[in-house]
């Protein structure tokens, strides 16, 4: 008999003797009536993991971590309000369940069973995932064991705050509701997790509201690695600015009383509080896991005897609310409901195409009002002097920081957030001025953590906000990359485009930077954000270009509801000359401000039939550094500025090499996982008759005079051109 099963018959026993574990009498402001709606959740809490797992052996069910030893999350669901939003542990079954009763119309066994066959029907994931989660309830769905979505937590904390002061067309949370974020004991761990508490205190230490309600739920082990014994409250019980409650998660009446304490003090401080539960763990971590492999038979059987609704059943009966009988009755009633709804669950329609599949990667578009712009008095406030100065060239980080001002003018809910991009106006000088122009509540100088700039940007999306976080070098966004990946990517694709976090993330990358920075500053690999489905990455070559791909990428975040990155290169930031000192050729004016450039819209320069050489970022301006050499051979060339690298523009760059002979591409990113292997692989496909690639080596970039020595120069492509097409008569 498997521990299920015997957890099962113990209970069936035990109630029926009267024979319960010891505890503390029923105390606190709980009334009879929801304590009884309690013990309901945590029964239908239990049968759906009973029939989880009997779905699974039958084939029908796909997902057995389960719930069971942690139904007290209910009293803390019913402590809370249904508006709410709440980031859940995935053991918290308990939670949703109660909090559907909260909310009228809600069909919570159907929809879970739904979820355990994976099916198509499933109103959260559409069949693509077993997770937790409802757009009805408030829970957006998390599929993180290791406490991710602990930063967009304390984010959208934040933005509870933000949008008291600037409220949003989009935003969704009421200006007196608190963030709910709970996980387990060993997920508390997790760097990921250690960043989102020291931010959360940091903030509040500083009186920034942030109503944020952490629940740790202890059931003292993450999968076979016990937690050490006081840990959690040694660890959490006197942090700086995080208030500290704790209750028995096996007592539903101290839980209630203790979440309804908590909830109230975030609520009405709006500083952020930590709730201590304690639970247990039954049947194991998931189906497949035996418990006693790892642990002594008599462990597994104390927590066991433990069984939270034994000491539910024991605090109704003391409390005079419900009978043993009854309990028994509930019970068992609820475990042949949940059997008969699998019944028909099982047989609903799954995903079986990869276009099913797809359908939600890319988010759907919403209507956003109409806006014409700022105004002519905003502007001449904002811009002052510059205004002038908009009529002479000027290099790309002026261009885009007055591409910023005019995005800020026009969309109040931009918010722009990271290291130094308030009062120091960026490490570049990038974002000079904003601060002044718009106020620290719209220029966010963060603590120095990139989890932490990121999940402030997905919280904030999820109120409303158009975040567009900066992260200071590429190599920076190797400390968070799974915050894109992992959470602001995925969430359109498990909610079945339900819930979205649209932002355009700014990082200065690439290399060729003189004298400076080597591997840490310097970073030219792409890889990472070409491989995450749906997302939008963008590298501007020029100050024009980049002026009116920003305003591109902001109206896909507003718009079309899309994570968007946005690479700029920083040896381009002061780039003034072109071929010889003071030339000013690679300047550009500032382009109107109704000017963009669409997404999968390629640059083409010059109509040369002999080569076209496809690049982007540096690789523009080195391309064009060598095309005296490359026309003196008697080659006649085009130059392709790809701009937009995911989704690589296929389309758009075969018209674009259309009628040429030769095709070059220039790759300042890795010859291995480079973006040349793409388009190499496209032209290959497509007919392409002579192709040849120059790319960086598979190397890191160094500091001093060999800083470029790994990557493509201008005598390199005119070498790899005159190699390719041949020296012309």
């Amino acid at each position: 008999m498997d521990r299920a099963a015997i957890v099962h018959q113990n209970f069936l026993r035990r109630v029926a003797d009267g024979d319960f574990p010891d505890g503390s009498a029923p105390a606190g402001p709980l009334p009879d009536a929801l304590a009884v709606q309690l013990f309901r959740s945590g029964c239908l809490t239990r049968a759906l993991d009973r029939q989880s797992r009997a779905m699974q052996s039958a084939g029908q069910g796909f997902y057995t971590i389960g719930s069971s030893g942690h139904e007290g999350l209910a009293a803390v669901a019913a402590a809370l309000r249904p508006s709410d939003p709440a980031f859940l542990h995935y053991r918290d079954a308990a939670f949703q369940i109660q909090r559907a009763e909260q909310v009228p119309g809600q069909s919570v066994t159907w929809d879970m069973l739904l979820s355990f066959a994976c099916s198509a029907e499933d109103p959260i994931s559409g069949g693509r995932h077993k997770v937790l989660g409802s757009k009805a309830l408030n829970i957006p769905p998390q599929t993180s064991t290791i406490a991710s979505h602990l930063p967009k937590a304390v984010g959208a904390a934040y933005a509870i705050g933000a949008a008291r002061r600037h409220r949003p067309e989009h935003a969704e949370y009421p200006e007196d509701a608190i963030v709910y974020c709970s996980f387990g004991d060993a997920s508390a761990n997790h760097s990921t997790a250690q960043g989102a508490f020291n931010t959360a205190g940091w903030t509040a230490f500083q009186s920034v509201p942030l109503p944020l309600l952490f629940a740790c739920e202890d059931n003292g082990i993450g999968i076979s690695t016990k937690t050490p014994k006081g840990w959690i409250a040694a660890n959490f019980a006197n942090r700086p600015g995080i208030k500290y409650f704790a209750c028995d998660g096996l007592d539903i009446y101290d839980t209630y009383a203790t979440a309804l304490a908590a909830a109230d003090y975030v609520r009405s401080r709006r500083k952020p509080a930590f709730l201590h539960i304690r639970t247990v763990r039954l049947y194991g971590h998931a189906g497949a896991d035996v418990a006693t492999a790892y642990l002594p038979k008599a462990e597994v059987e104390a927590d066991e005897a433990n069984d939270p609704l034994l000491h539910s059943a024991r605090l109704l009966r003391d409390a005079g609310a419900l009978s043993q009988q009854d309990a028994l009755e509930i019970y068992e009633a609820t475990n042949a409901r949940v059997e008969r709804v699998a019944g028909e669950a099982v047989t609903r329609p799954r995903l079986g195409t990869a276009p099913e599949v797809m359908r939600s990667l890319i988010p759907p578009s919403r209507f956003c009002k109409p806006d014409n712009g700022p105004e002519v008095a905003q502007r001449e406030a904002a811009f002052g002097s510059d205004l002038r100065a908009m009529a002479d060239p000027q290099p790309m980080s002026r261009l885009i920081n007055w591409a910023l001002t005019d995005l800020m003018l026009g969309h109040r809910e931009i918010v722009m957030m990271g290291e130094d991009v308030g009062r120091k106006g960026g490490v570049y000088g990038v974002t000079q001025k904003l601060h002044q122009r718009f106020g620290p509540d719209r220029m966010i100088d963060t603590l120095l953590d990139e989890q932490s700039i990121l999940g402030l940007a997905i919280g904030m999306a999820q109120n409303g906000f158009i975040p567009m976080p900066e992260i200071q070098f590429l190599a920076y966004l190797h400390n968070a990359e799974d915050q894109i990946r992992g959470e602001a990517a995925t969430l359109s694709f498990f909610s079945d485009g339900q819930y979205t976090n649209p932002m355009v993330l700014r990082i200065a990358g690439l290399g060729y930077q003189k004298g400076f920075g080597g591997h840490f500053h310097n970073d030219n690999s792409v890889a990472v954000l070409r491989d995450i489905p749906g997302v939008i990455l963008a590298v501007p070559s020029n100050g024009a270009d980049a002026a009116m791909m920003l305003r591109e990428c902001v109206r896909l975040a507003r718009e079309e509801q899309r994570v968007v990155v946005f690479l700029e290169p920083i040896a381009l930031y002061p780039m003034r000359d072109l071929h010889e000192t003071k030339d000013g050729g690679w300047m550009r004016t500032y382009p109107d401000p109704s000017q963009t450039i669409p997404l999968g819209q390629v640059g083409i320069e010059g109509d040369g039939a002999d080569l076209a050489i496809v690049t982007f970022g540096n690789g523009v301006y080195l391309s064009h550094q060598a095309l005296p050499r490359i026309a003196a051979a008697g080659i006649k060339a085009r130059i392709v500025d790809m701009r937009w690298l995911s989704p690589l523009p296929v389309q758009a760059l075969s018209d674009a090499v259309q009628g040429c002979a030769n095709v070059l591409i220039v790759d300042e990113t890795r010859h291995s996982g480079g973006v040349a292997e793409a388009l190499m692989a496209h032209f290959h496909e497509t007919g392409v008759p002579r192709l040849s690639r120059l790319t960086a080596e598979d190397s890191f970039i160094a500091t001093g005079p060999a800083y470029a020595a790994t990557m493509p120069s201008a005598d390199s492509i005119a070498q790899a051109a005159l190699a390719l097409v041949g020296e012309k008569p």
